[in-house]
């Protein structure tokens, strides 16, 4: 089975045909117009899709039919131990942006991810994922399960007075049982990557790994990863997709 993540940088119907060669089975991209509006392009695909807090969202694609479920997950969450009122300790599913939890041909349980700043100047990016995390963590299977996408975060953005750093959240996900495809396959650090995965505003000075797939202890063996190579993608996206190959 292969799984492609990729934000294409908008205009998903005229770059399909390019990321078809990849032949994947399932493939995630973020900042995608609704296939609805250009049934042409995306015709022999099934779809699921969500609009973001603008035009462009999270698409999901196969040209498998029958085989995509969305999962309808949604909770409230509640910080404790602290005597305030304030609206900002309690937070809910809507509230979070962007996120669609589904089932691939009920073999596969994926979450796919695109944080959003949410205008949100202390929870925006991997804190809208905490958030997420805090409601949603017994929701996601311990097995047989990916969490991937556009992240837009990275551990040398850490901050001391956080607690949502990206770090923590990455331990947190490793608690549930959870690891960087990335890392564990290259041996590599949070925050020290060789490989980028973002060249922002196509600045090849400007390189960035903010691209993620967080996969089930079970999945690791089976599961590899690849990173689209620059040269191959930079004319279409500052981003270059993910290739995850899963033995199934």
């Amino acid at each position: 089975m292969r799984i492609v993540s990729w934000n294409c940088n908008r205009s998903l119907g005229k770059k399909l045909c390019r990321v078809g060669e990849l032949e994947p089975d399932l493939l995630i991209v973020q900042e995608s117009e609704n296939p609805e509006m250009q049934p042409t392009a995306f015709q022999g695909y099934c779809s699921l899709w969500e609009k973001s807090d603008k035009k462009d969202g999270i698409g999901i694609f196969t040209p498998r039919p029958g085989v995509l479920t969305r999962l309808e997950w949604s909770g409230t969450f509640a910080m404790k131990g602290i005597s305030n009122g304030s609206p900002a300790l309690s937070w809910s599913t809507q509230d979070l942006h962007q996120f669609i939890p589904f089932t691939f041909k009920s073999e596969l349980t994926v979450l796919a991810v695109w944080t959003k700043e949410a205008n949100s100047a202390s929870f925006g990016y991997i804190g809208q994922f905490w958030k997420f995390l805090q409601i949603h963590k017994n929701d996601l299977p311990r097995s047989r399960t990916i969490i991937v996408g556009d992240f837009n975060s990275n551990a040398i953005w850490d901050r001391p007075d956080r607690w949502w750093n990206h770090s923590d959240v990455e331990r947190e996900l490793a608690s549930l049982g959870f690891q960087s495809l990335y890392h564990v396959s290259r041996n590599e650090k949070p925050g020290r990557e060789s490989m980028p995965t973002l060249y922002h505003r196509k600045d090849p000075i400007r390189r960035y790994h903010i691209d993620y797939a967080f996969v089930s202890e079970d999945l690791i063996p089976r599961t590899s990863l690849q990173i689209g190579d620059r040269d191959d993608w930079i004319s279409l996206s500052d981003h270059m997709p993910l290739i995850i190959d899963i033995d199934v």
